[in-house]
């Protein structure tokens, strides 16, 4: 009996347009192939800036962003999660947060789940639209351990 193909799937969501149709596609992957499918989205930790004199932001203003940034991940993936399931598919929802790197921490997960197929949108939430791989995506793409499906 030969093993089916993409038996772990792996789908980064960050709210954005790209990372919805990569979700849905990841849905129809997961249905096709009767895959795990792991729904994850990361946290980067707040940049600090100074003001334009100088003058550092305050600490609690950065942690308050920070907080806020880790519930609406937890949000997102649970909307995520429960779109998975009204489409029939049982998905695992993670929302990662305390690393230094998106791209290390979907290529670690990746790594410590054995997963087969990363599915990722271009050009999320992270600005320069002009690119033509969003930096996450790239960065995916290049240090992955498995396959990587990027949805335009």
């Amino acid at each position: 009996m030969e093993d089916k193909l993409f038996k772990r799937v792996l789908v980064a969501v960050d709210g954005s347009e790209n990372s919805k149709r990569a979700l849905n596609i990841a849905i129809e992957i997961a249905k096709a192939f009767s895959s795990e499918l792991f729904v994850i989205n990361v946290v980067p930790p707040p940049v600090y800036y100074g003001d334009t004199m100088g003058s550092p932001v305050p600490l609690p203003a950065i942690q308050e962003y920070y907080n806020y940034a880790q519930n609406a991940s937890k949000k997102l993936v649970e909307d995520s999660v429960e779109e998975c399931r009204k489409k029939g598919v049982d998905a695992k929802g993670f929302s990662v947060d305390g690393v230094s790197s998106v791209v290390d921490a979907i290529v670690q997960f990746a790594e410590k789940e054995k997963v087969e197929l990363i599915v990722v949108g271009t050009r999320g939430l992270s600005g320069l639209k002009k690119l033509i791989l969003g930096s996450v995506s790239s960065g995916v793409v290049s240090q992955a351990p498995c396959s990587v499906l990027v949805v335009k």
